[in-house]
């Protein structure tokens, strides 16, 4: 018998939340650890509280709620995401994968299903990177790959650090991030880009994922009146900004499948009569070959030492803040993804994640999948992002399949 999770149901939750943090366009704002993102998850506990599903939190922030199986011994099958959002974010990103993953907790309680193990719904703290750096913060320190104190001690374009609003929410009480043994980790979510939605497709069986690095790059000149000194007597940095722009374009158009990103510049002081002592801009690169990221690192840092060189009044610094590698997702958690969707008659394709996710990390501790479903024209990080009801329930439905097929397993 094909099980099927409440459509109308998860629909209903994926509005709800999103009325938390509203910004125009329909879109959501619920930075890490901000009011919002804590008046979300109070949202999240309530709705699990009224079926009785226990809570665990932990030293980061990270929740975790249980519906108990049959052998406490048993490891866990773990299902989740996040639900801080972009500053202006959409209102699936995240949040499709933590509320389906209560969906599918409440669909095995409303059907009287027990199962072997536990399942698990894991909400991970700070996944998108936006307010505190780097991305995926919660998973990272339950996995081992980042250090608590490393993250504690981020902060943000205010000063804040995490540890204060970690204090601020009471989570400085619990106990320290771990993940511990799990079965498996299962996280759905949009696809964020265009490939489904062009193939037809409702499905994205996720195979793994591109590798990331994030860097931080800053031009020191020598702020001046942007009258009185001559063009040939300045230290201005802006002509090497373009430079960089060239450089970082050249790299990211190396082959159809490497991704760069300019994501932030700033000039200070950041007036219009001043020219600016200092620019400071993030890089983003992307490929799904880490041999081939690796080219793109040489390649940018050698591209930097030759600018900075012939640019000898202009100071040029570089720093990698952040390595996210190539990951691959687990084969058998892939086919059954694939046979799940073919029993239901659903349309499915193999496909590689552009963006990071939390199951990049998971997938270095327990085997993991994801799973995709369509975005409108693949627009993300984005108020206008949406993706229907009718792929919203398959992707869960889907998700509900393959739980099933780990949690009633006994090996």
């Amino acid at each position: 018998m094909q099980h099927r999770i409440d459509g109308e149901r998860l629909w209903a939750r994926l509005l709800a939340m999103a009325q938390i943090g509203p910004i125009p366009g329909d879109g959501s704002c619920r930075l890490t650890l901000s009011d919002e993102d804590e008046a979300g998850r109070a949202l999240l506990v309530s709705w699990c509280a009224a079926r009785g599903f226990a809570l665990r939190r932990d030293a980061i922030g990270n929740l975790f709620f249980r519906r108990q199986g049959r052998d406490a011994d048993a490891s866990p099958v773990l299902v989740g995401s996040h639900l801080d959002t972009q500053p202006t974010g959409g209102r699936f990103d995240g949040v499709l994968g933590v509320l389906a993953g209560l969906e599918v907790l409440e669909t095995l309680a409303d059907l009287g299903l027990e199962t072997e193990r536990s399942v698990d719904l894991c909400v991970w703290t700070n996944e998108e990177g936006s307010r505190f750096q780097p991305a995926m913060m919660g998973s990272g320190v339950a996995c081992g790959i980042l250090p608590l104190e490393q993250v504690l001690a981020a902060s943000d374009a205010d000063g804040v650090r995490v540890a204060d609003e970690l204090v601020r929410h009471g989570y400085d009480r619990e106990p320290a991030p771990d993940v511990g043994l799990a079965d498996c980790y299962l996280e759905l979510h949009i696809e964020q880009g265009p490939i489904l939605e062009n193939t037809g497709k409702t499905i994205g069986v996720v195979t793994g994922g591109q590798g990331i690095r994030w860097y931080e790059i800053a031009l020191h000149g020598e702020e001046t009146h942007a009258g009185p000194v001559p063009m040939a007597l300045r230290k201005d940095p802006v002509p090497l900004l373009a430079r960089m722009i060239d450089l970082v374009h050249a790299i990211g158009g190396r082959d159809p499948q490497a991704r760069c990103t300019i994501g932030q510049v700033r000039t200070h002081p950041g007036s219009i009569n001043v020219v600016p002592g200092r620019i400071e801009m993030t890089v983003d690169l992307r490929h799904p070959d880490e041999a081939e990221l690796d080219a793109m690192h040489d390649a940018l840092m050698r591209g930097c030492r030759d600018l900075a060189s012939s640019h000898p009044s202009i100071g040029l610094d570089v720093q990698l803040r952040w390595h996210s590698p190539v990951v691959r997702f687990d084969p058998s958690l892939a086919k059954l993804v694939r046979q799940s969707a073919e029993r239901m008659g659903i349309a499915a394709h193999d496909m590689v994640s552009g963006a990071g996710h939390d199951a990049f990390h998971l997938a270095r501790r327990v085997p993991t999948v994801m799973i995709f479903v369509p975005c409108r024209d693949g627009v993300s990080h984005n108020p206008r992002e949406y993706a229907s009801p009718e792929h919203v329930a398959a992707g869960a439905n889907v998700l509900l399949s393959v739980v099933l097929e780990r949690a009633m397993s006994r090996g």
